[in-house]
C-alpha cells in the first residue's frame, strides 16, 4: 500500500499521459503481431509505446529498432502442479492480475492502455483498474473471445466456461473503445454483449510480399543447414553451381534459377491448438501420395508447417509414423525475418484454422494473401469475409476435398497457368490496403491529438 500510495503521488505529479499508449497482451510478445504492429504505427505517429507481454519469442526487428517502442516484461507464471486443476486455475489468475496490474502501474503515465482480448480473464479487469488509477482510456482489440477457446477443452456448459462468458461480457462493456477482426464480431458484440465496436481487419505488413528469387536462395540454403527437404536432391551438372532443393544459383556470376523437376512447396503456420486439426492435412497428403502412385502427373512435395504450440509433440509423432516416397514435412520454428521470406517463396498455402466462435479470421491467411500467396483454407462462418472462393483460393471441408483440391492445382506444375496461377495473378492486382493505411484511416480517429 505504501508502495502503491509512493507511485500514485509520483505518477500524479507527471504531466497527463503526454500522448503515451500502452500496448499490453497477457501472452507472448514475439507470437502476438497484431500487437506489434498496433505498437509499430503508434510510434510512426511518434506515440511513446509500452509493449507489455511475456518475454519467450524474439519480436519483430522493426520493433526492437524503434526509439519509440519500449519493451516491459511481465514475468512468465508456468502453471502449479499440485493440488485439484480448479484450485491451479484460481491461483493461477489471481498471481497473474497483481503481476499485471503491478507492472501496469510501473509503467509511465498513459493516456491508452490497448489491450489484446483473448486472453481477457483477469488482464481486462486489470487494465480497467490501470486505467482508473491513471486516468487514461480503455481500448480493447477483441481477436476472439476467451470462453469459447476455453470450451475446446472444458466443453460450452463447464462452470468455468460460463465463468468467463459472464466475466468478458460485464468487463468488456467498462472500456472506453472497442476494435474487433470482422464484421461479423462488431455485429455480435452489439447484439449480445451491448459493446460498439469499429472493424480493424487483419492487414498484411509491408515486409509481407513476393520474395525475389535471389532472396528465395539464400533462404533455402540457410533453412537447408537444418532441415533434410530443403537440401538438394541431385548433383549439379554444373561445378560452379549452389543448389538448394529450389533453386540453383551459378556462383560465377550470382544468376539464380529455379531447378528443374523441382518440388512444389506448400506451407501452413499454426499455434498447435485444438482449433486447428492437422489430421486433416495429413489425411489428404496420404491421398495425394496415392495418386502419384496411381500415375497422375504431379510433383513432389516439400510440406512446411511452421510455429509452436502445446500439440506439436503429439502431431509429429503422427507425421513420424507417415512414409512417403514424394512428399517431405517438416515443421520448423522461424525467425520472424524469415517468415514472411519463406511464404513469398512458396507455391501454395494451407490453413486449418476453424474459429471457436466463428467470428474471427486467421491472421496468416492475411499474411499469405500480402505475399501474394494462394490459399486452401478450411470452412467456417464468416471466412468468406476473407477467402473469396475460386477467386484468390480455395475452400474445403474435409480432407478428400483437399486432396481433390491439391490435385487439380498441382496438376502440370510448375507451368504458368491453371487456377494457382489465376488466383496469384489475382492477388497481385487486388492491391489490398496494408496494415499502416488501414490502421490511419480506423484507428488513429479513435486517439485524440492531444491526449
Amino acid at each position: 500500500l505504501v508502495r502503491a500510495a509512493l507511485l500514485w503521488r509520483r505518477r500524479r505529479a507527471a504531466a497527463g499521459g503526454a500522448g503515451r499508449v500502452c500496448v499490453a497482451v497477457l501472452g507472448d510478445l514475439g507470437r502476438s503481431p497484431r500487437m506489434q504492429y498496433h505498437a509499430l504505427s503508434l510510434a510512426r505517429h511518434g506515440r511513446g509505446v509500452a509493449l507489455l507481454g511475456y518475454l519467450r519469442d524474439r519480436p519483430h526487428g522493426d520493433v526492437l529498432r524503434s526509439g519509440n517502442i519500449r519493451l516491459v516484461p511481465v514475468a512468465d507464471l508456468r502453471g502449479l502442479r499440485v493440488g485439484p486443476k480448479l484450485l491451479q486455475y484460481v491461483i493461477k489468475v489471481i498471481v497473474q492480475a497483481i503481476q499485471l496490474l503491478y507492472t501496469m502501474l510501473k509503467i509511465d503515465q498513459p493516456s491508452y492502455i490497448l489491450l489484446q482480448n483473448p486472453p481477457g480473464l483477469p488482464s481486462i479487469a486489470v487494465a480497467w483498474v490501470a486505467c482508473l488509477f491513471w486516468r487514461s482510456k480503455l481500448i480493447i482489440d477483441w481477436h476472439n473471445y476467451g470462453y469459447t477457446i476455453m470450451s475446446l477443452s472444458h466443453g460450452r456448459n463447464h462452470p468455468l466456461v460460463q465463468i468467463a462468458k459472464w466475466y468478458e461480457k460485464l468487463f468488456g462493456r467498462l472500456s472506453d473503445y472497442n476494435l474487433c477482426v470482422t464484421n461479423a464480431m462488431k455485429e455480435d458484440l452489439w447484439v449480445n454483449c451491448n459493446i460498439k465496436a469499429v472493424t480493424l481487419y487483419d492487414k498484411p505488413a509491408s515486409y509481407f510480399k513476393e520474395t525475389p528469387l535471389e532472396l528465395q536462395h539464400q533462404l533455402y540454403m540457410k533453412l537447408a543447414k537444418d532441415y533434410e527437404p530443403f537440401k538438394p536432391r541431385t548433383e549439379s551438372v554444373s561445378s560452379n553451381a549452389e543448389m538448394s532443393a529450389f533453386t540453383e544459383m551459378d556462383e560465377k556470376n550470382g544468376h539464380v534459377i529455379k531447378t528443374r523437376g523441382r518440388p512444389a512447396l506448400l506451407i501452413s503456420s499454426t499455434s498447435w491448438t485444438e482449433d486447428e486439426d492437422f489430421s486433416v492435412l495429413l489425411k489428404a497428403l496420404e491421398d495425394y501420395e496415392r495418386y502419384i502412385n496411381e500415375g497422375v502427373k504431379l510433383p513432389s512435395l516439400v510440406c512446411v508447417i511452421t510455429g509452436k504450440g502445446p500439440l506439436k509433440d503429439y502431431y509429429n509423432r503422427l507425421i513420424n509414423k507417415l512414409h512417403f516416397k514424394h512428399i517431405q514435412i517438416c515443421t520448423p520454428w522461424l525467425e520472424a525475418e524469415d517468415y514472411p521470406l519463406l511464404l513469398g517463396s512458396a507455391d501454395l498455402g494451407v490453413c486449418l484454422h476453424k474459429s471457436s466462435s466463428g467470428l474471427d479470421l486467421p491472421m496468416k491467411v492475411v499474411d499469405m494473401f500480402g505475399c501474394c500467396l494462394p490459399v486452401c483454407a478450411i470452412h467456417f462462418e464468416c471466412l468468406h469475409e476473407l477467402v473469396k472462393h475460386n477467386e484468390n483460393g480455395l475452400i474445403f471441408r474435409d480432407s478428400n476435398e483437399l486432396a481433390e483440391q491439391l490435385k487439380m492445382l498441382f496438376l502440370g506444375f510448375p507451368k504458368l497457368e491453371g487456377k494457382l496461377h489465376n488466383f496469384r495473378k489475382n492477388l497481385r492486382v487486388s492491391k489490398q490496403l496494408r496494415w499502416d493505411e488501414s490502421w490511419d484511416q480506423t484507428v488513429l480517429p479513435l486517439l485524440g491529438q492531444n491526449d
